[in-house]
Order: C-alpha cells, then sequence, then structure tokens
C-alpha cells in the first residue's frame, strides 16, 4: 500500500498516532522520508541525516517567525484577531532568530547555563528535590507529574528569572496553552486564542518584572538581562521579553517530559530498572537513552527561506519543515535495535537537544535535574511501581512527548 493516501493522512492528526507514532514514523522512514503532509501542513523529515541537513543549513531551514505561520491558513477576516500573536512570533528573540541576531542573543544567555554555572547550582535542586519526594512519602503514593516532574523545573527556571514563589504556578499554566498549538501548520482557532492569551499574560508578566529590575537592580538572570539591554547591542526590549517567553516555556517542559518519561519507561522495563538499581553508575547513561527513546522534543518546524532539493523532494520557500527528532532518534541507521530501551547503549548520539548553533543552551540544566530527580526518587523509593501500567500520554501536545498523569505506589 503507498503511503500517500487519504487514510493516512487522517492517521497523522489523531492522538493515536501523537500516543504512538513509532510504527508510522519507521514506515515513512523506510518509504518516504521527506513526505508533504496537507493534514499537518508541512514536509515531515524522519531520518536522521536529512534531519542534520535542516539544523546545520540554517540559511535556508529558518527559525525566524516559523511559529507565527500558524495562523495563515485562515481567512483574513479570521486571521486578524491573531495580531498579537503574530506580531510576537515576529520579534526576534532566541528561539525565533537565525544568526546574527542568534548568535548575539545566544552568547548571552549561554554563560549563565554553562556546566560550571548549573555544577553550582547541584545543591539547591537536590534540596527542591528532596523537599518534593519529603511530601511526597507523607502521602504514600504520587503522581510523578505535578508532584515532581513539572515542580521540580517550574521552581528552578523561576528562581534562576527571580519569580516569586506565589506566582510559579502561572508559569505551568501559561506554557500548557503556548504549546499546546504547536506541532501542526493548522492548528484549531480554540488552541490559537489560548495560545495568544497566554502570550499576552506571560509578555505582560515578564514586562514588570523588567519595569521593577530597572527602578531596583536585582543580581537574577532577568537582572542581568536587564543590565544588558542598558548596555545597549546586546537585547532591545522586544528581544528580551521574547527570549524571556522561551526561557520559560522551554526551560520546563522538556525537563518535566525527560523526569517523567525516565520514570516511566524505567519501570515498564523491569530488566533495565534492575540493572539500574544493581549499578547506580548507569543512571546517566539511563537519562541519555531516554532521551533518544522518548524524546521530550517529538518535532520541531524550520521555515523555508529558499527553495531546496532535499532527499530527492523540492522543498519550496515559505514551506514549513518538521524535523521529527523523534523518529531520527530512532533510525537504524545510526542505532542498533532502536526500539529497545538499553540504558547500556554504548554508541548513542540521539539529536533530543538538537545539533549544531541551535542545540539547547539549557540542556546541561535538564540533565542535572532530571539525573537528580530520577536519582533522588529511585534511591529513597527502590520498591516503586506503576499504579497503571498503561502510560498517560497527552495527545494535546504534538510537539512534546509529555505524559499528563503518572500515579506510583512508593
Amino acid at each position: 500500500m503507498p503511503v500517500v493516501d487519504a487514510n493516512f493522512e487522517q492517521l497523522l492528526v489523531t492522538p493515536e498516532f501523537v500516543a504512538n507514532p513509532y510504527p508510522v514514523l519507521a514506515r515513512l522512514r523506510e518509504e518516504e522520508p521527506v513526505y508533504w503532509s496537507d493534514a499537518i501542513g508541512g514536509w515531515l523529515l524522519t531520518r536522521y541525516d536529512d534531519i542534520l541537513v535542516s539544523f546545520r543549513q540554517t540559511a535556508q531551514y529558518s527559525n525566524e517567525n516559523r511559529l507565527g505561520k500558524a495562523v495563515e491558513y485562515l481567512p483574513p477576516e479570521r486571521r486578524a484577531k491573531f495580531k498579537r500573536f503574530e506580531d510576537h512570533y515576529a520579534t526576534k528573540g532566541l528561539l525565533h532568530s537565525d544568526p546574527p541576531d542568534h548568535t548575539r542573543m545566544r552568547a548571552l544567555v549561554t554563560r549563565e547555563f554553562t556546566v560550571t554555572i548549573v555544577e553550582k547550582m547541584r545543591p539547591r535542586i537536590q534540596e527542591v528535590v528532596d523537599g518534593l519526594l519529603d511530601d511526597a512519602e507523607k502521602r504514600g503514593q504520587m503522581d510523578v507529574i505535578p508532584d515532581l516532574a513539572a515542580a521540580l523545573p517550574v521552581s528552578v527556571i523561576s528562581e534562576i528569572l527571580g519569580v516569586p514563589p506565589p506566582d510559579r504556578h502561572l508559569i505551568r499554566e501559561w506554557t500548557d496553552h503556548i504549546l499546546r498549538f504547536q506541532g501542526v501548520n493548522k492548528p484549531s482557532e480554540e488552541d490559537l486564542i489560548r495560545a495568544q492569551d497566554a502570550l499576552m499574560e506571560m509578555r505582560a508578566y515578564i514586562q514588570s518584572m523588567i519595569e521593577e529590575r530597572r527602578r531596583q537592580p536585582r543580581t537574577d538572570l532577568m537582572g542581568k538581562f536587564v543590565a544588558a539591554e542598558s548596555e545597549g547591542q546586546k537585547l532591545s526590549q522586544a528581544e528580551l521579553i521574547n527570549t524571556c517567553v522561551t526561557l520559560f516555556t522551554a526551560g520546563h517542559e522538556t525537563t518535566l517530559s525527560l523526569i517523567s518519561n525516565t520514570i516511566y519507561t524505567l519501570l515498564a522495563n523491569q530488566e533495565q530498572y534492575r540493572l539500574l538499581q544493581k549499578d547506580p553508575a548507569l543512571l546517566e547513561s539511563a537519562i541519555e537513552e531516554s532521551l533518544r527513546y522518548e524524546s521530550p522534543v517529538s518535532r520541531q518546524t524550520r521555515l523555508m527561506k529558499g527553495d531546496t532539493e532535499l532527499a530527492g523532494k523540492k522543498i519550496k520557500t515559505g514551506e514549513i519543515v518538521f524535523q521529527m527528532l523523534n523518529s531520527a532518534n530512532r533510525d537504524p541507521a545510526y542505532f542498533t535495535d532502536p526500539e529497545k530501551f538499553d540504558i547500556q547503549r554504548q554508541k548513542n548520539r540521539h539529536i533530543a537537544f538538537g545539533q549544531g548553533i541551535h542545540f539547547c543552551v539549557g540542556a546541561a540544566l535538564s540533565r542535572a535535574e532530571s539525573t537528580i530527580a530520577v536519582g533522588t526518587a529511585l534511591k529513597r523509593f527502590p520498591n516503586l511501581r506503576l499504579l497503571d501500567e498503561k502510560p498517560d500520554w497527552d495527545v494535546s501536545k504534538r510537539n512534546s512527548r509529555v505524559l499528563k498523569t503518572l500515579p506510583v505506589q512508593l
């Protein structure tokens, strides 16, 4: 049966595909690795090598305004109500820019997330994890998602940027709405409205933080950004707000996913779990295998700034390309027995954090938080077990591989 047919197209936008995309992705990788999907509204790249090309050729595969295109399919009268949404994504920020602007902004952000700085954060991360697990222990069970996997990265990124504890729940709420429209190029108007409302609320909150630090300078990351803005040639206010939205959203969703996916996958693969219990030194390898096996970012978009050809397909200026990272990380050309979860895997060149100039600036922080959270939970609760063997994937999010709930018995 040919790949291109109506049934296949509809399958790509079903909850079932989001919950278990791997058989379909394997078929695409084999039969049509560069595939145009009308249903999703873009090209799907499923091979590791082709996705590497799209990471490296940044002049053609662009980050600028790639998310703003999500409203272009609407007729003019309906599209008009999303002007604020379009304005946000048309503004350059860390995640929505190409060199040389991206190079300038990335240099400012990267120096705050170096391995050395992250190492200094470890005691504080451990303290937060211990507190969350203390609370869970009193109850005798926990839902890993809200009680650990979401609570930890929100606390950490909020502390880094200077968000007071009473306001931190807002970050999760806004992020959920902002991420929900992503992953297809024709999202529902309902999802777009929620995303726009959340963006405006988050932008207003960031604006108030900026104004507060202008009046009273502080040493948190927001304070450093404001100081850099005042020096000129570093960040404009528009770039600062856009970049902070990115740090708040990307700063917790990926880590939330990594922590919960690792715990779920270990508990669902008892042989691997027992291996880790016998040899705790395998923890970092287990985290890397989780990044490969259940990539937290399932897909990313690029906007074509020039015509090109890839795997015999002509891709045109203005079209959207979806880098299917969850497929690349199971490409048998790069991974032996890719459908197996193997915490002792030797050659694990996954691209879960991207590659090249757009490699995730928060990768070291995400790895540190996940290693501490997973390692501490498994050490404190060696009899940890799933209360429900069937994974509860959040099928409303196409970009993120994330569970809605993960109840466990301690």
